[in-house]
């Protein structure tokens, strides 16, 4: 297992940058790439699935984002203390038929002291919206980093 630093306990510097990292890793849509940032035996609830292990998280995020196309990301720091931040984030992406979609979330993580994630729990809720709407493109410009984002 490789250490992904920063380790906790986080303050909210550490915190920030982890959140940052995680945002800018799964806007590669990358399964592989992602999956390295997790415990080999990371448990996750994704709005009604249970997903376990790299493996699972692989399979899981491949089939996220052949449904989820054009996919972009922003994730902001809600909340942190020891080994463990809350974030909420949106992203948009489209379906095949080319219909968007803004998704709305909060995700509690909870880290190894390697600083991998080994629990993620994610709620989240669909919006579809028309195309002009969309606010989000691709990989979040470096000096917008730390800010927060639009609630609708």
């Amino acid at each position: 297992m490789t250490p992904r630093p920063p380790f906790p306990p986080f303050d909210e510097n550490t915190a920030r940058q982890k959140v940052q990292a995680a945002e800018d890793a799964w806007n590669t849509r990358d399964p592989e790439k992602v999956s390295l940032a997790y415990t080999e035996d990371s448990v996750w609830r994704n709005r009604d699935q249970y997903v376990v292990g790299r493996a699972e998280i692989v399979k899981f995020l491949t089939q996220k984002w052949e449904r989820e196309l054009d996919y972009a990301l922003r994730k902001e720091l809600w909340g942190f203390r020891g080994n463990r931040i809350g974030v909420r984030f949106q992203y948009e992406s489209h379906n095949a038929e080319g219909q968007w979609f803004r998704s709305y979330g909060n995700e509690l993580w909870e880290f190894s002291d390697e600083g991998l994630m080994r629990r993620r729990e994610a709620s989240i809720n669909d919006r579809p919206i028309a195309e002009s709407e969309r606010w989000i493109f691709g990989k979040r410009p470096e000096a917008e980093h730390g800010k927060e984002f639009p609630i609708f």
